[in-house]
């Protein structure tokens, strides 16, 4: 396929996923405002966050990344051959569910144990019987939303988006539905919440099932079975496994530092939904789309078009996570301040969090850039470099947390996520430097990495000034959501305007994209795949 079909497939699946990652978002704040009001900063919440990341960190660890890392560039690949891809999904998808189903069991035992590796610090007050309780009901959320990664992996792979992408909004939907119940009803929050992990679970898994079955795959039940392409699997995907490990043990040390402070589980918990906006649209949708892409133009031997993706990729990236990044560290404190001032949220829940999102904003672009860096490598079937880039980011992050904790608190486990993400960013790219032009960064990426980096500068002074000037009707309840979106929308204006003007962008390359992609919206490659 020639390179300039690139960025029409690219844009196509950056905005769908992007935007239905975004709608996610929406319904995962109105998620949070309601958590923020009904429990505050508190030991419920923390309870809750903290049995709802177990089931989570263990999705991470196995589906979402490692597995998913290892088992689309083979599905991709067997799909365009026409050699048994639904058989190798089926074989992937039972297996799976076996080792599942087990895990899941032993996991519900060993709750007190696991809820103690993941934060120590409850062990001194009410906060441990409640979070092994909260994590034995959403435990099993496990079990369904792997399955669901992988049926989303089958799907990305033939080029359909939608279903994949628009499946975290049931999560979001189900918890406002059932807190909206709960309070209408009188049922406590804290168990209500918990009931309502496996529930949206099982309602992901439903929405999948339905869209892969549409898109031609039948996964009927096969008995599960070591075959020599599941074990080929294994082999690719164990690196990846182990390196999707050691990210989860960055996060368990950060909770682990947070847990012995009162509220702060809570607080990087806010924080991170904060940050985790434009990671989520921009960052999930471009690694979603380009592990896939960058599969199919290596595959067939396309190194300029396997460029021009990278390239393209890396900077849509960057248009959108630099000038997030400056707006979530300068206008952090009045954005949390509107999201969740309300209830039992207090001006001291406010200036924590912003801090701490503050740090996180800083290391924004670097978890971005790994989503652009890391196909590269797994798009090769290569999972033990990113491994072991992995192993040395865990020693930086864990040396700054525990470090640091005596010093600044709970802050030095944002500090560690952020610092540790940029070596990891460093080293991703060090590695990359051998692997031919696919890897390489053109002309135009570097001019305008930054002319973006001008334009989100300019917006953050803005940003600045316009916060002063804001900062009475920021305070008052009838007026402060409509100077949150004066203010937003200022930034919004200096950064499109003056990047317009420098060249960080070109609004006609977006409209030209946005029309191609109406007009020709499933144009096939000349390999014939969509």
């Amino acid at each position: 396929m020639a390179p300039l079909k690139a960025p029409v497939r690219l844009v196509k699946g950056f905005l769908t996923v992007g935007l239905w990652t975004l709608l996610s978002r929406v319904f995962g704040f109105a998620r949070d405002i309601m958590i923020a009001a009904y429990l505050g900063p508190g030991a419920v919440a923390d309870a809750f966050f903290v049995a709802f990341s177990l089931p989570n960190m263990f999705r991470r660890f196995f589906a979402e990344g490692a597995f998913n890392f290892a088992f689309v560039p083979l599905f991709s690949k067997k799909y365009q051959a026409g050699e048994g891809a639904e058989r190798f999904a089926r074989d992937a998808f039972w297996g799976m569910a076996a080792l599942l189903l087990v895990f899941s069991v032993l996991a519900v035992i060993a709750m007190p144990l696991l809820v103690w590796a993941m934060a120590a610090g409850f062990a001194q007050d009410d906060r441990f019987d409640m979070a092994v309780d909260f994590g034995r009901v959403a435990f099993p959320y496990i079990f369904f939303i792997s399955l669901t990664a992988l049926l989303s992996g089958m799907l990305n792979a033939v080029g359909r988006f939608t279903a994949a992408a628009a499946a975290p909004v049931l999560l979001n939907v189900v918890f406002v539905t059932a807190m909206l119940i709960a309070g209408q009803v009188g049922w406590d929050i804290g168990p209500t919440l918990a009931w309502a992990v496996p529930v949206a679970g099982v309602a992901q898994l439903a929405l999948l099932w339905v869209a892969v079955r549409r898109a031609g795959f039948a996964m009927r039940f096969r008995r599960p079975t070591l075959t020599p392409e599941l074990k080929r699997l294994a082999i690719i995907a164990a690196p990846a496994v182990l390196a999707g490990g050691v990210v989860q043990i960055n996060l368990l040390v950060g909770r682990q530092v947070a847990s012995f402070t009162e509220n702060a589980i809570s607080w990087l918990n806010f924080a991170d939904r904060l940050y985790q906006l434009p990671l989520g649209v921009v960052g999930i949708a471009v690694g979603v789309v380009l592990l896939p892409e960058l599969s199919r133009r290596l595959a067939s031997g396309d190194a300029a078009g396997g460029q021009h993706s990278f390239n393209r990729g890396m900077e849509f990236s960057l248009f959108l996570t630099v000038p997030s990044a400056v707006a979530l560290a300068v206008i952090g404190a009045p954005i949390v301040a509107v999201l969740f001032g309300r209830g039992a949220w207090t001006d001291a829940d406010t200036q924590a969090t912003a801090l701490a999102l503050a740090i996180y904003a800083l290391g924004l672009p670097a978890f971005v850039m790994q989503k652009v860096l890391q196909p590269l490598y797994y798009a090769r079937h290569d999972t033990k470099r990113p491994f072991q880039f992995a192993l040395t980011s865990m020693v930086v992050n864990a040396a700054v947390a525990i470090g640091f904790m005596p010093l600044i608190g709970f802050v030095a486990a944002a500090w560690a996520t952020t610092f540790a993400a940029w070596v990891m960013v460093w080293q991703l790219w060090r590695g990359a430097r051998g692997m031919g032009p696919a890897a390489q960064t053109d002309a135009q990426m570097r001019k305008r990495a930054v002319r973006i980096a001008v334009a989100s500068a300019a917006m953050g002074a803005a940003l600045y000034v316009g916060g002063l000037v804001l900062a009475p009707y920021l305070a008052m309840p009838g007026w402060r959501y409509l100077a949150l979106l004066a203010l937003i929308g200022l930034g919004s204006v200096v950064y499109l305007g003056l990047g317009q003007v420098i060249g960080a962008y070109r609004a006609q390359e977006i409209r030209n994209s946005i029309r191609r992609k109406r007009s020709t919206p499933a144009q096939p490659d000349e390999d014939g795949t969509v």
